[in-house]
């Protein structure tokens, strides 16, 4: 594990403290809380030193991401957010575009991505934003939805596509003219997200904006700032199980019934013991996919798909064994188990939805030979 990592943790769990279940009533989070966090490099820990930031690798990165998703997964969605929007500058950008904004995201300075659109969701072949050469500018014309942390970002990441027919990722500015964010209102999970429309109406930006100067492959692109928006949300599911499991145990002890402890019931057991093993299944894909992309694997694409999947389907079954044992109790708004049981099932379809995961693991079915 890296260097600070322990101290990291340690900072989240006194910043956070009780705060989480405000913050999701409210559907906000403090905005200075996300600028301290962002310049201190906790919002994209793998951005290299080079550039402000922490330098750490995968399995570091995630431990770090599911100890925030056990405290408040609104927060460890900015994380991912600005995390995605750290990891497709640094694949896509120049040299100079990287010692510029990856700078800026390790100084303070919020960031989205901006995929989805009204009509292109799983199909993001679909996208209609388009981004217009225009001399020394570019121009950026469309419509984004469901954008996480949008509501807080300065700048965002667009993925739109050319006038050539390639694709491209664009850093817009938020306070930019014909920018409108629009956050969207009372979403079932992860409500302090930040989650928003984005309307993009003949948006002039400097061509320098354009990361690479475009013409990439749309499939190649999307992946790209994909894989690390599914492995964050990977470990992030990991710290949902962990909140639902240690809630989950310690109301199994604490609560008697019948005259013993809930717990020593033997149909809430299997309960105790099903939560476990969804715990350890995420935890385990996590901790495998991480070392692949350690290690440079081959498998690294396959592994992460498979986290996700596996992730993301263990927190939201396991979220609704840790209700079931909670009962009531987990039932007032804002509690640890009932904002896990909402944000979990957002998992499910985020970054990939379960089916789309399951078809792209049965492609590499059925490509291996």
């Amino acid at each position: 594990m890296p260097d600070g990592l322990a101290a990291a943790r340690d900072l989240l769990t006194e910043l956070v403290g009780e705060q989480a279940e405000s913050w999701d009533r409210t559907g906000q989070l403090p905005r200075e809380l996300l600028v301290r966090l962002g310049a201190a490099g906790y919002l994209c820990p793998q951005v290299p030193t080079v550039h402000g930031g922490l330098g750490w690798d995968s399995a570091g990165d995630g431990e770090f991401t599911a100890h925030v998703g056990s405290l408040c997964s609104s927060l460890r969605s900015i994380m991912t957010s600005q995390g995605m929007a750290a990891w497709t500058i640094d694949r896509l950008g120049t040299e100079e575009q990287r010692r510029d904004l990856l700078t800026r995201l390790t100084g303070g300075e919020l960031a989205a991505v901006a995929f989805s659109e009204p009509q292109a969701g799983s199909d993001l072949s679909a996208i209609t934003t388009r981004i217009i050469r225009d001399g020394d500018s570019v121009v950026v014309e469309g419509t984004k939805t469901w954008s996480t942390a949008a509501a807080y970002a300065d700048v965002v990441v667009v993925v739109g596509i050319l006038d050539d027919g390639g694709a491209g990722a664009v850093v817009v500015p938020t306070r930019e003219p014909g920018v409108r964010v629009e956050r969207i209102a009372d979403p079932l999970g992860c409500r302090a997200a930040g989650h928003a429309d984005i309307r993009l109406t003949r948006v002039r930006l400097p061509a320098t904006s354009l990361l690479g100067g475009g013409g990439q492959f749309l499939p190649l692109l999307v992946t790209t700032a994909l894989a690390y928006g599914r492995m964050s949300v990977a470990w992030g599911c990991v710290g949902i199980l962990r909140a639902c499991l240690a809630a989950a145990g310690a109301h199994a002890r604490s609560r008697e019934q019948f005259g013993r402890p809930l717990g020593s019931h033997q149909l809430v057991a299997r309960h105790l013991a099903d939560l476990l093993i969804a715990e350890q299944a995420a935890t385990r894909a996590c901790e495998h996919a991480s070392r692949c992309w350690d290690e440079g694997s081959a498998d690294q694409v396959l592994a992460t798909v498979l986290a996700k999947h596996v992730s993301a389907t263990q927190a939201a079954q396991g979220s609704a064994i840790a209700v079931q044992v909670l009962a009531s109790a987990a039932t007032r708004d804002g509690h640890t188990v009932a904002r896990a049981f909402r944000d979990a099932k957002c998992m499910e379809i985020i970054e990939g939805s379960n089916e789309m995961c399951q078809l792209l693991l049965a492609d590499h079915v059925l490509a291996t030979k």
